[in-house]
């Protein structure tokens, strides 16, 4: 009875009415579970685990996903880890949206991306699903390539056959010790994303 009580009242903390234009969903993709930890396919989840810690704030594992908010500047950031596993991610993302009442504009998703070198950031409004399966889900439950997609850049360092392997593994130590300074940039962009809008955040941090 006392843990019900206690997935209720974070389930209010998400659910308070605030104006929905003031509310943005925040999304790291990844797998669940402590194998996938610290693997580069996770680095969507690593963003979030660190953005909240910021912000002295904590998952709670509720319906779909683990899920934080965190207050800036005016604005409510719910954060989500889906708990659906990489592949069926859309349905952690379009319940949020539409259980929260955020406005398909306010939704940004974080994603690991093989096309771009090793910490390279690329904030973009719409797009493909540029071959990853947890956009391909996102974009069939949502119907619609119209939302903000970060992607994190974690290179092609695998020969032939080996992507699954090399997605799945986990960080070199020489991408270990130059990633703290790549996710902080990240964490930038999520905060210019709630309070300057998506284009802004495009042209002051996508080179960067």
């Amino acid at each position: 009875m006392v843990l019900k009580l206690f997935f209720k009242r974070k389930k209010a903390l998400v659910n308070e009415k605030i104006p929905p234009e003031m509310k943005y969903l925040i999304v790291g993709l990844g797998n669940p579970g402590e194998k996938y930890h610290n693997t580069r396919h996770n680095v969507g989840f690593r963003i979030l685990d660190d953005f909240v810690k910021d912000h002295d704030e904590k998952f709670e594992t509720i319906k779909l996903g683990d899920v934080a908010t965190v207050k800036w500047k005016g604005r409510t950031l719910v954060l989500l880890k889906p708990n659906t596993f990489m592949n069926l991610s859309g349905k952690a993302v379009n319940y949020y949206l539409q259980s929260e009442k955020i406005p398909l504009e306010n939704l940004m998703v974080i994603t690991d991306d093989i096309a771009l070198p090793f910490g390279k950031l690329r904030l973009r409004g719409k797009g493909s699903d540029g071959g990853h399966n947890g956009l391909k889900d996102i974009q069939s439950k949502l119907n619609t390539q119209n939302y903000a997609r970060l992607r994190f850049g974690i290179g092609q360092e695998f020969g032939r056959g080996r992507q699954v392997d090399y997605v799945l593994g986990e960080w070199s130590k020489e991408e270990e010790d130059a990633i703290g300074e790549r996710i902080h940039v990240a964490k930038e962009m999520i905060k210019g994303f709630s309070t300057i809008g998506l284009n802004r955040t495009m042209s002051e941090w996508n080179n960067k």
